[in-house]
């Protein structure tokens, strides 16, 4: 191999020559890129062209939680701000997005979806129980006496405590369930704008094992006219359910109902407290078994792998020779810190363990459950989709900006604290689809042509295949080369007949307003003969200036950031960087899966813009600074049966 400049350092790679495309662009659209019976290269080609940037997990005051904690916009108010509008938080201040979203799931919570609303209004059939008196009265006095009702609405409905009678009225089969689910409809009608801001509905299902985290964020892909047939699945017995197996089945019979569409996202599997992946049995006690995997892999495309409640694609415990790993990493406990985490726990959390033991479990049973593309998202309660670092609006309208939020825990209990300045300003959904709308979106999760960032727009492209050469990437139209010669994030290797090595070909370009490039890593993680599961992280390109050392190790690339100041400057990084890489440790016996993980230069954290802004001081063991990330879908290798 040898060194050639894109940009910085490439490898060039060059194999015989073999073609697949997941996406069949027309042969004139491809042949030498300018056919004569077309001048232009973009008529006619099928594969998408361009990202759309979103949210697939936002609450409004519907969520329960979410009033309590003091949010006070709704449905439309959350559109609106999405789309880009300037609006009024419900903290009072004026809020606006730097840049609008493409598209938006609202995720509230299905259980006790419009409660909070005759809580807050001292409704009567609400205030007939002591559970709804006592939060109630805590909402009215605000401050500290309301956030502690929401956290006590919390604990108690995690904990399955909540009063059933009361909740019933809240829940499917109620006139007023229904009708709350038809304004949700109603809403998300109004507001999609196919082409120009896209609007998909869905809902989050709430399941907590006495406050082990196993949410799922429900979505459709169709509009009303088959989304309105039903209302959302709840957990609570007896229409309900915690097990995510009787999720499988309503999606499945809502499916064969409407004739429509709908899959499901995991997230937050760092407060599962081991549950999330399951190896050998549930938190049933019901064995993994062929169905389970199945059933899995159907309805759960995508998993959330990084939101304001900590970041999940590794664990530095999982991964001690990633130096990246331990990025704002929540392990103090489950949801409600109820249960203290434990080492053991942490190989069922994290989406590159899962990712290992996918390929373990696929060897077992013959399907892999844990087969996944990666997005992310804000799981924001305040009905603002805001997680810019200078523009974090927070978790939960009650740590919307002022002074002191930063010195607020988030949650705390005998186990532990989540701190408030632990929050994490994260995450969007990058999705590679031939237009903005919602059949398009849907799409695209579907067949995992996605990725995850913590907030950064970057956008990168992913492909694999047996003989991508350095030409291809140096063409500047390197998604022909890459549909026509391999496939994209989210896929399988094509066959690869005779050639020894796969080849991945990946770039990145930094966000237009954002931070420089430091490199991208390729994370392989791979099945051996025994069983065992293993991982490597590979620099595969970096920014100019560096060389690695005798050990491999690449210096860092530095770190420009002011925090008196609140700034920082792009005089180190690249604006863009881009690779084809081959494997050098390919074994054609073994199972594997890549994704590309590219990070940013150094930046503030939005705690220092805090400090700028209101004269405060930064809490003692505060992360100051950190550098932001794109997770890219995997693409899988699958040997061959001989």
């Amino acid at each position: 191999m040898r060194k050639l400049v894109f940009a910085t350092s490439f490898l060039l790679v060059s194999f015989p020559s073999i073609a697949f495309a997941q996406f069949v662009p027309s042969e004139e659209s491809l042949s030498n890129l300018y056919p004569g019976s077309a001048y232009s290269p973009y008529a006619q080609r099928s594969f998408p062209s361009r990202v759309f940037w979103g949210d697939t997990h936002l609450h409004t005051g519907l969520s329960m939680d979410a009033g309590l904690f003091g949010a006070r916009l709704g449905l439309d108010e959350a559109y609106r701000f999405a789309r880009g509008e300037e609006l009024r938080a419900s903290s009072g201040q004026p809020a606006k997005l730097g840049r609008p979203l493409d598209w938006l799931v609202i995720a509230d919570h299905s259980d006790g979806m419009g409660f909070f609303n005759d809580l807050a209004a001292g409704a009567p059939n609400v205030l007939a129980f002591e559970q709804g008196k006592r939060w109630y009265e805590g909402l009215k006095a605000g401050g500290d006496s309301a956030s502690a009702a929401a956290l006590d609405l919390i604990t108690t409905f995690s904990q399955g405590d909540i009063n059933q009678e009361m909740l019933g009225q809240y829940s499917p089969g109620s006139r007023k369930y229904a009708s709350v689910w038809d304004k949700v409809v109603d809403a998300a009608e109004r507001y999609n704008d196919p082409g120009q801001f896209t609007t998909l509905i869905g809902f989050e299902w709430t399941s907590l094992n006495n406050g082990d985290n196993l949410h799922r964020n429900v979505i459709f892909r169709d509009g009303a006219d088959k989304a309105g047939q039903v209302v959302p699945y709840t957990t609570q017995a007896p229409i309900g359910s915690t097990d995510p197996l009787d999720l499988y089945k309503w999606l499945e019979n809502y499916e064969d109902k409407t004739g429509g569409a709908a899959l499901a996202i995991a997230h937050n599997g760092n407060l599962s407290n081991g549950i999330m992946f399951p190896v050998d049995a549930q938190f049933t006690g019901r064995k993994i078994d062929s169905s389970y995997t199945e059933q899995r892999a159907r309805w759960e495309p995508l998993y959330e792998t990084t939101q304001i409640k900590g970041d999940g694609e590794a664990h530095p415990f999982l991964s001690p020779d990633d130096e990246f790993a331990d990025y704002e990493t929540w392990d103090v406990g489950n949801l409600d810190l109820s249960g203290a985490k434990t080492n053991e726990m942490l190989q069922y959390e994290y989406s590159r363990e899962a990712l290992k033991n996918g390929l373990l479990l696929k060897s077992r049973l013959g399907t892999n459950p844990y087969k996944f593309g990666m997005v992310g998202s804000t799981d924001s309660h305040t009905a603002l989709a805001a997680v810019e670092e200078d523009n974090f609006f927070g978790k939960a309208s009650n740590v919307e900006p002022k002074p002191d939020r930063m010195a607020h825990p988030f949650a705390k209990s005998e186990n532990g604290t989540y701190e408030g300045y632990q929050l994490v300003a994260s995450g969007y959904a990058g999705v590679w689809a031939q237009e903005n709308t919602r059949e398009a979106i849907w799409d695209a999760m579907a067949r995992k042509e996605v990725y995850a960032t913590t907030g950064p727009r970057m956008i990168v492209r992913f492909f694999g295949g047996w003989n991508y050469e350095l030409q291809d990437l140096n063409s500047r139209q390197p998604a022909f080369r890459g549909y026509e010669k391999g496939v994209p994030m989210g896929s399988d290797l094509p066959a690869r007949g005779d050639v020894q090595t796969p080849t991945f070909m990946v770039y990145a370009l930094r966000d237009p307003i954002g931070a420089n490039l430091d490199r991208i890593q390729i994370i392989k993680g791979w099945l051996d003969q025994e069983g065992k599961t293993h991982e490597k992280v590979y620099d595969v390109v970096w920014s100019q200036g560096r060389e690695p050392d005798a050990n491999g190790k690449l210096p860092p690339v530095g770190n420009t950031v002011d925090i008196a100041a609140a700034n920082w400057t792009n005089t180190i990084g690249a604006a863009e960087l881009g690779i084809v890489w081959a494997d050098p440790d390919f074994d054609p016996a073994q199972s594997a899966f890549y994704y590309a993980r590219v990070i940013e230069i150094p930046t503030p954290r939005w705690v220092v813009y805090d400090a700028f802004r209101f004269g405060v001081d930064i809490p003692e063991g505060a992360e100051a600074t950190h550098q932001e990330r794109a997770y890219t879908s995997p693409i899988w290798y699958l040997p061959e049966k001989g």
